[in-house]
């Protein structure tokens, strides 16, 4: 087993460490890796692979850490054989490169539980994005990672068969050598998703709740905290960048006996269809040191065109969280007051907004019900039904029943309310129906987190269970009831109830206790 400092070895070749965010622009432009766009951000094109490329992401398969790992179509195993194979070549391949580029920072705001991480990438732009993601600060002499991360992007490896992989692209990772090891996909996202991917397993060992989702506190009140659960493109870093509220950070914390604390030094926010009047926060953040992933650019003004998804659905900006104005540093705050579940629900059955019980917590976090949005992963080209353990099922190392009696212990401790926000479509479904108003979804966040939306008389939903308000400040009360947006009441019951059908399917898969289970909808 090679060491991390061997690991990082790169004899005779010019590596740059810890460049300044204009340095690695700089260098970026030099080389030819993106360009300047209007408002200053380095705009970059991520090649064919505009998303996560999950068919193409193994662990180490090694007798330490078998029993621990949820093996399945997400976790799939490798060899060590075949590790030690695909991470020989990365290296050939990156020996032969004239420069490289290293970043050496952390995982986690708290100085307690953070992680050290070293990436090394060839292209600067990538290093810039691992920067911008990750915790700055690390002294450049004798730094010792507990997690290393290779990155050669360009390398194709077309015998990949006899690697024990399904394509020229590989993502993998060892849960005992700490490393990570990418190659054939430039997609920035896989750099920071396998740092978080390390704290959902490291961290639990450490008396704290990994979790996929956003943080802000309010500006007058810091007991006022809440967390916003959810898949890409459901809304956590559109709903927690909000003016009134400082941003603890946009996708990935942890929940300690102390309080919250962001993984993360940076924001990765999708851009499609953003305008400043909608994302003003997001909007303002898009400067000099952010990076723009396949945006389009106007020819001769270079201004974005964030309308433009030619190429991807997914486009995505980077960019530091302090570039959210009054984003709290270092990002760590108390407990939740409210933890809110986003799901965009494709079937168009859903309440817009509803309060759980406990056991409804634990069932649809468990759950973890949304959709699938276009082009967040590598051949998704629409909306499509998804059930993801736990929000966030795709980085998680463990059994899912072991997230969610973290989340059941954490609410339980600290008696947080906890909500379903439905940001999908309203009226029917995908393709008939329409997405939520913004407006809507925001003004139910401000009624959630000042208190007022907790006095409201509830009903039941007769198939679901959820309890449904009767009223909503500054929202329509025909909106509430999602029967009643539709036009066809009766194909409204005939969705509901093969929507309820999947999650009782789906809720077979885990070994819930009676409680839980019959949380869940009527089917």
């Amino acid at each position: 087993m090679t060491t991390a400092t061997e690991t990082l070895s790169f004899p005779g070749i010019t590596i740059h460490s810890n460049l300044s965010t204009a340095e690695l622009v700089e260098r970026s432009l030099r080389r030819g890796e993106g360009c300047l766009a209007s408002n200053g951000a380095l705009c970059c094109d991520t090649g064919d692979r505009t998303g996560r490329s999950p068919n193409d992401k193994f662990v180490e398969d090694t007798p330490g850490i078998h029993a621990a790992i949820a093996w399945g179509k997400t976790n799939r195993p490798i060899t060590p054989e075949n590790f030690a194979k695909v991470e020989a070549m990365a290296m050939e391949h990156l020996n032969k490169r004239d420069e490289l580029f290293r970043f050496d920072g952390f995982a986690g705001a708290d100085e307690r539980y953070r992680l050290k991480v070293s990436v090394v990438t060839e292209e600067a732009w990538q290093c810039l994005f691992a920067s911008t993601m990750f915790i700055r600060g690390a002294e450049p002499e004798g730094f010792d990672p507990d997690w290393t991360i290779i990155n050669a992007c360009n390398l194709q490896i077309d015998d990949f068969e006899s690697c024990g992989l399904n394509s020229p692209v590989a993502v993998i990772q060892s849960m005992e050598q700490k490393k990570v090891v990418i190659v054939g996909t430039r997609y920035a996202g896989e750099i920071k998703k396998s740092i978080f991917y390390a704290m959902n397993f490291d961290m639990t060992e450490a008396d704290v709740f990994p979790m996929h989702c956003s943080a802000n506190i309010d500006k007058d009140d810091a007991a006022n905290v809440a967390l916003f659960f959810g898949l890409s493109g459901t809304g956590k870093t559109t709903l927690s960048a909000d003016p009134n509220r400082p941003l603890i950070g946009d996708d990935e914390h942890g929940w300690s006996d102390d309080g919250i604390f962001n993984f993360e030094g940076g924001c990765y926010a999708k851009c499609i269809k953003l305008s400043k009047e909608g994302e003003p926060q997001i909007w303002d953040a898009i400067k000099f040191g952010a990076v723009l992933e396949n945006i389009v650019l106007d020819e001769n003004t270079r201004i974005p065109d964030y309308d433009d998804g030619s190429k991807t659905e997914n486009t995505r900006v980077a960019y530091p969280v302090d570039y959210i104005p009054d984003a709290i540093i270092p990002s760590v705050c108390g407990h939740p007051k409210n933890v809110i579940f986003l799901t965009a629900d494709a079937f168009g059955v859903l309440p817009p907004v509803s309060k759980l019980t406990s056991e409804q917590a634990m069932y649809y976090f468990i759950n973890g019900y949304t959709s699938k949005l276009a082009g967040t992963e590598a051949g998704i080209t629409e909306p499509q039904p998804n059930f993801s353990p736990c929000f966030g099922g795709p980085f998680l190392p463990r059994r899912p029943m072991e997230y969610a009696q973290w989340l059941a212990k954490r609410v339980e401790e600290q008696d947080s309310h906890v909500w379903l926000l439905n940001t999908g479509w309203t009226g029917g479904a995908y393709g008939t129906g329409e997405r939520f108003s913004l407006k809507y979804t925001r003004a139910f966040v401000t009624a959630i987190l000042d208190g007022s939306l907790a006095e409201s008389e509830y009903v039941e939903h007769p198939i679901f269970g959820l309890l449904i308000p009767t009223t909503a400040p500054n929202v329509p009360s025909e909106v509430l009831d999602p029967r009643q947006t539709w036009a066809d009441g009766g194909a409204y019951d005939t969705m509901a109830n093969e929507l309820a059908q999947k999650f009782r399917a789906n809720d077979q898969k885990y070994d819930m206790s009676d409680e839980v289970r019959s949380a869940g909808p009527n089917a």
